[in-house]
């Protein structure tokens, strides 16, 4: 018996613009693929295109600070009068006489590695928690579910603070605690949805055709939940750096010699409304590019690979 493919996986499909005016023309439509027409919707999403660049112009900043950035990180420039932004300084000099764009930008490689840890991580673990609670059901489901609630209820902020003063706070460490309260709502959400899908035509068939549970979930199911996952992961990358710079700011996340956008938030924090406030905006700004890039990608993403929505 051969096995049907899942709805969205391996057919042609038409996009409605092009149909539209293929039938003005009087010619048949041509079929595209699935993923043919997920780049034609990702790529005319404005949003997501800027979220796109920024993306990749921050991460090429930041990960080659080495060959970007005027200056080597924690490198002092005794000889300059004054630590205003200028030409020589375009973010000025911090209290100790080093580069701020520098500094900025080697920030950014922890930050952004943090969020990125965090995002594959939480992803990876709650799917496979939601997949086996919805597939198999039973107590494997209230077990899972029980213990999804019980993180949920949480105090994140508090537990945070004290597994990172017993635990260390290297960005390892905060990867690991972040991605310990982070996987629940994708746990669930594709929980919900591989309840619905388990029972469609396509998985009957692939049982029919004696496949295993193991290959019915990672080959069947799951390909089908794409883009509520990727919406998800770009979200949760962007949350882990809020909240990793939230606790750097109040003083339990990344610390010296070790800087995060964060951390250098909370030592500028004293020059709010003083000469030198550009010690808060410039690393501010940068995380309000990052998360504002990340959730439009995201929405970029949500309508790129949702079947029902408009092609334009």
């Amino acid at each position: 018996m051969t096995v049907l493919d899942p709805p969205g996986i391996g057919h042609d499909a038409y996009d409605d613009d092009d149909f539209d005016d293929d039938l003005a023309a009087g010619t048949a439509p041509e079929a595209r693929t699935q993923w043919q027409l997920f780049r034609r919707r990702f790529f005319r999403h404005k949003g997501a295109m800027f979220g796109l660049f920024v993306l990749v112009v921050l991460g090429f900043c930041c990960y080659g600070a080495g060959w970007v950035a005027p200056f080597p990180k924690g490198q002092l420039d005794l000889t300059a009068l004054d630590p205003q932004p200028s030409w020589h300084h375009i973010f000025g000099l911090d209290p100790l006489g080093r580069d701020y764009f520098s500094e900025v930008l080697y920030a950014g490689q922890v930050s952004l590695t943090i969020g990125l840890g965090v995002g594959l991580l939480s992803t990876v673990i709650g799917s496979m928690v939601g997949a086996v609670a919805g597939y198999f059901g039973t107590w494997r489901d209230a077990a899972l579910m029980r213990i999804t609630d019980l993180f949920l209820i949480v105090p994140q902020i508090a537990v945070l603070a004290i597994a990172l003063k017993k635990f260390g706070n290297s960005a390892t460490t905060i990867v690991l605690v972040l991605t310990g309260l982070f996987w629940m709502t994708i746990a669930r959400i594709v929980r919900g949805q591989v309840l619905s899908l388990k029972e469609k035509e396509f998985v009957e068939a692939a049982r029919a055709a004696g496949a295993s549970n193991s290959r019915i979930i990672f080959r069947t199911i799951l390909p089908n939940l794409v883009g509520p996952i990727s919406v998800n992961a770009t979200l949760s990358v962007a949350l882990a750096i809020a909240t990793e710079s939230t606790l750097s700011f109040l003083g339990f996340g990344i610390q010296r010699p070790a800087t995060s956008w964060g951390n250098m938030l909370s030592d500028a924090r004293g020059y709010v409304g003083t000469s030198q406030a550009y010690l808060v905006y410039f690393p501010g700004i940068m995380l309000l590019l990052i998360t504002l890039a990340i959730n439009f990608l995201g929405d970029g993403l949500r309508d790129a690979l949702d079947p029902q929505g408009e092609s334009a």
